[in-house]
């Protein structure tokens, strides 16, 4: 990994503040959670999602995760 990449994805997420993305989390062993939501915040070494559950009962989850995430591909995530 270099310092360029990341400071790439850093750059791309933190233009993309307040769009709704689908987010597909590499859990480990073949598990995979495939998630929507809207990127809230973009912070020098991470950024958050906020995502919603799908029975109505539950309340809003606010996800953080780390530029490196996305470089290493454990998390993917796609414009929606």
């Amino acid at each position: 990994m270099q310092q360029a990449d990341f400071n790439r994805v850093r750059a791309s997420v933190h233009q993309q503040c307040g769009s709704k993305v689908l987010i597909q989390l590499d859990r480990g062993r073949n598990k995979v959670d495939v998630q929507e939501g809207i990127i809230q915040n973009a912070y020098p070494s991470v950024f958050t999602v906020l995502v919603q559950d799908e029975r109505e009962s539950n309340p809003p989850q606010l996800l953080s995760f780390s530029y490196n995430d996305i470089i290493t591909k454990d998390i993917r995530m796609k414009l929606c």
